[in-house]
């Protein structure tokens, strides 16, 4: 009964407070922050356990690295290996060095200001992410840069775990000498979490994706979501058992299945969770908020935190400009990085048990990244409004939008025998597009062709999403069940309002129901291959090929027109009836006019003297 009052407690707050702020402008993080402030101890108590439900709420961020990974085939991954190591490792030290610093003026122990710097040089990997994804960055110059940045940190965290313990106990004279004497255990623990995870992916490749094979075979959707929650937690824990993040355990998850035809499938089971927990874990963050220590000392604590954001957007600004970005994307880039991050909770709570830093410090530090992470939306917009007051409104020296040229152009859901010649003609002119179906082996000879189709059910948004409706230009509908196709478009049209919807219809009163969901054109799949057969039979016949032609495209053109009329008269029997009869007549004087006319230009002999 607890557990049911909690969760109505979280669910209630944030639907009241996430739609106020993102009303305000200030994002849905913002949001979540302040329903966890109002249920928090400090405020109504209402909820008391905050670590097990910031624990619990981890899981949230785990699930978005997990989505980020899928994101990421091991070229792309290697291709980001230069700004992995070179923007990531020079945030990190540079972060780190001015942090540890301020903490060593304002009177700690070089010890103590080491681990404070380089706990707080990390950012928020599920705060970044998740505004650079509401606001569609991700996939911009400073979204990557960002992501570099972000995923250097995750790895950083690893060594940071094993050294805390030996920073707790080397003095200042021995700094020198330490480095040298990092101590045999933990670099036996490095050598052997690289060793587990090259299992992992290893092992995975051949035991992760037979699995996914039976499952999809079963064709029960709920086993797909359960083996896809397997996967994702099986990996984050089997990390977590060796001292590595389970955040990292779940992106390596995501990276190893990046390249199979479940991608999107996998992408769109696992999004509603991830959505719900990242919710819960802000919420976890925003409850964890000491504000009597903010009552307290409120100039200390939000001098600290604005102290943190304003050494890491300089140091992000400079290094962005330094490796060639734009001032505007330098400056994006500085905004949405400037916090501490989720990962100070566990650090700081080490550092503690291990006495390098104190308690009531500890507490103070985590206060300010809280805040840190709370003011994140507020200099997301700061940066908005200076980008448009100094950026100059000429097109000229704009440089072009970036193109992404992994993004499809056209979303073809069913790969069957429609679908497929549809694909085959696209990839001819070179125009890339993804493929969606539910059957396995439609999935396998077209991904053994070099394409890219993917197993999954085109009736469900989040599967949309993912293969990337949201930025293509069409969206053909391909699928052999005429009830499946409706639901298919009306999904489609609905949430994904500026794409062109070509799809393929059964017969005229399919049709019917598909203009009527709002499909941009529609082709009767017997329609042109039936007038195409007649055509060769006229011909076969002794007709001339140029008269043949005419006919069949007047009647074509004339069937088409009249499917349109009849979709306007559906509702009308009785209209429908006299608007056949009336186009039959119509068209059979139009029939023998055309031929009076054939008649006098081309007359009979005139090709056999040809």
């Amino acid at each position: 009964m607890a557990l049911v009052q909690d969760t109505v407690l979280f669910l209630g707050s944030a639907v009241i407070a996430v739609p106020i702020l993102k009303r305000l402008g200030f994002g849905s993080l913002l949001g979540y922050l302040a329903a966890g402030v109002a249920i928090g101890p400090s405020l109504l108590g209402l909820v008391s356990d905050v670590d097990a439900i910031l624990h619990f709420g981890e899981f949230g961020v785990v699930l978005l690295l997990f989505i980020i990974g899928l994101e990421l085939h091991l070229s792309r991954l290697w291709a980001l290996r230069r700004p992995i190591l070179g923007l990531g490792s020079s945030q990190m030290l540079l972060s780190a060095a001015a942090i540890a610093g301020g903490a060593y003026l304002v009177g700690m122990r070089p010890q103590t200001s080491v681990v404070i710097g380089l706990v707080l040089a990390l950012s928020s990997t599920a705060f970044a992410l998740q505004t650079l994804s509401e606001r569609k960055e991700l996939r911009t110059q400073q979204g990557r840069a960002a992501f570099s940045i972000l995923l250097f940190q995750d790895l950083a965290v690893i060594p940071l775990l094993a050294v805390l313990p030996w920073i707790a106990t080397a003095s200042i004279a021995k700094v020198a000498d330490g480095a040298s004497q990092m101590t045999e255990t933990a670099w036996l623990s490095i050598a052997f979490s690289v060793f587990v995870v090259v299992v992992a992916v290893v092992g995975g490749r051949y035991v992760v994706r037979p699995m996914l094979r039976l499952v999809a075979a079963a064709d029960v959707p709920e086993l797909f979501t359960a083996a896809a929650l397997l996967v994702v937690l099986g990996m984050a824990l089997l990390m977590e058992e060796i001292g590595l993040s389970m955040a990292l355990g779940a992106f390596l998850a995501g990276v190893l299945l990046a390249d199979t035809q479940y991608r999107h499938q996998l992408e769109g089971d696992i999004e509603p969770f991830k959505g719900l927990l990242l919710g819960l874990f802000f919420i976890a963050v925003g409850m964890s908020m000491d504000l009597g220590l903010l009552v307290e000392a409120p100039f200390a604590v939000f001098g600290a935190a604005l102290g943190l954001m304003a050494i890491k957007t300089v140091v992000l600004m400079t290094l962005g400009l330094g490796s060639g970005m734009r001032w505007q994307a330098a400056l994006a880039l500085a905004a949405v990085l400037p916090q501490g991050g989720e990962f100070a909770f566990v650090l700081f709570g080490q550092a503690t048990s291990v006495g390098a830093v104190d308690r009531p410090t500890a507490d103070f530090l985590i206060l300010a990244v809280a805040i840190s992470m709370a003011l994140t939306p507020l200099s997301v917009l700061l940066a908005d409004r200076l980008r448009q007051m100094f950026e100059r409104d000429d097109s000229a020296d704009a440089p072009p939008p970036e193109v992404d040229e992994d993004e499809p152009r056209v979303v073809i859901a069913g790969f069957g025998r429609f679908g497929q010649i549809v694909g085959r003609l696209l990839n001819m002119r070179r125009i890339k597009f993804v493929a969606l179906d539910s059957d396995n082996s439609r999935i396998d000879v077209a991904r053994r062709f070099g394409n890219l189709a993917y197993f999954g059910d085109a009736n469900r948004l989040q599967v949309l999403e993912a293969a990337g409706t949201g930025s293509a230009e069409i969206f053909v509908i391909a699928v052999d069940d005429p009830d499946r196709a409706v639901e298919i478009a009306r999904m489609v049209r609905m949430h994904f309002p500026a794409i062109r919807v070509f799809a393929r219809a059964t017969d005229r009163f399919h049709a019917y129901r598909l203009m009527e969901v709002g499909v941009d054109a529609v082709f009767r799949e017997l329609f042109g291959s039936s007038i195409d057969l007649t055509k060769a039979v006229f011909v076969s016949l002794g007709m001339p090929n140029r008269e043949a032609e005419e006919i069949t495209s007047t009647f074509k053109e004339y069937d088409e027109a009249l499917v349109r009329e009849q979709y306007r008269l559906r509702g009308d029997e009785t209209a429908m009836i006299l608007s056949t009869r009336e186009a039959a007549v119509h068209l059979a004087s139009l029939f023998e006019h055309d031929k009076e006319i054939f008649d006098e230009t081309d007359p009979p002999g005139r090709e056999a003297a040809e």
